[in-house]
C-alpha cells in the first residue's frame, strides 16, 4: 500500500516547490485568517498555477462559509477541502470538491461521531485546547486505527521524520500530514526535513 504524503502549511512558492521535489503528493494552503501558516488568495493562486500536475493543492478552512470556501476554489484552483472547523455533515455535502473532515482526539475525549459523515477522508490531529492544527503533538495511534472502519484515515500530529514510519506500521493509513514536524519556523519549510520525512514513508 503506498501511503500518500501531505506537507501542510505551504506559504511560499519555493517551500511548494521543494515540497514537490521531496515527492509530496498533496501540499496543503491554510486559508484561516489569524493563524500562522496563513496564506492570502492572490499567493496561493500564483503558487497553484505553478504546481507540478500530479501535486494536489488542498485548501484548509475552519468554520468559514461555504460561499468563502467556494469563491476560494474558484479563485485559486483546487478541488480538495480540508475542514478543521465544526463543520456539520450537511455541510460537508454542499461542498462541490472533495472533502476531508478533520477532528482532534487524544486520551480521554470522546471518540468522534465519524459514521455520520461521508467525506472522502478523515483527517486525525491531536487535540490542543485553543489550537486547530500545528501543535507538534502525537495522539494514540490506537485512535487511528479506530477511524479506519470508517473511511481513509489520514494521520496528523506531531509526526517527524524520527516517528513517521512506525505510526505507518501501527495504524497503516492512507495518507501521512506534516506541517511543523518539516519546519525552520511556521510557515517556512525546511528542505532537508521534509526530503527525509517522505524517505522515511517511502521506506515503509
Amino acid at each position: 500500500m503506498r501511503v500518500r504524503v501531505k506537507i501542510c502549511g505551504i506559504t511560499n512558492g519555493k517551500d511548494a516547490e521543494l515540497a514537490v521535489e521531496a515527492g509530496a503528493d498533496a501540499i496543503g494552503l491554510i486559508f484561516v485568517p489569524g493563524t500562522p501558516r496563513y496564506i492570502d488568495a492572490d499567493t496561493a493562486r500564483g503558487i497553484i498555477k505553478d504546481l507540478a500536475p500530479w501535486t494536489t493543492p488542498v485548501g484548509v478552512f475552519a468554520d468559514q462559509s461555504i460561499e468563502e470556501v467556494e469563491r476560494l476554489m474558484h479563485h485559486c484552483g483546487f478541488l480538495t477541502i480540508q475542514l478543521h472547523g465544526s463543520e456539520s455533515t450537511g455541510y460537508c455535502r454542499s461542498l462541490a470538491g472533495s472533502v476531508i473532515k478533520a477532528f482532534r482526539v487524544g486520551e480521554g475525549r470522546a471518540f468522534p461521531d465519524l459514521q455520520a459523515y461521508r467525506v472522502h477522508a478523515f483527517l486525525l490531529d491531536t487535540f490542543v485546547e485553543g489550537r486547530l492544527g500545528g501543535t507538534g503533538k502525537t495522539f494514540p495511534s490506537a485512535l487511528a486505527v479506530r477511524a479506519k472502519a470508517f473511511g481513509r484515515v489520514i494521520v496528523s500530529g506531531g509526526l517527524t521524520p524520527r516517528n513517521v514510519a512506525r505510526v505507518i506500521r501501527e495504524v497503516g493509513p492512507y495518507g501521512v500530514d506534516v506541517s511543523s514536524g518539516v519546519e525552520i519556523e511556521p510557515g517556512r519549510k525546511d528542505a532537508p526535513k521534509m526530503r527525509d520525512f517522505v524517505a522515511r514513508v517511502r521506506e515503509v
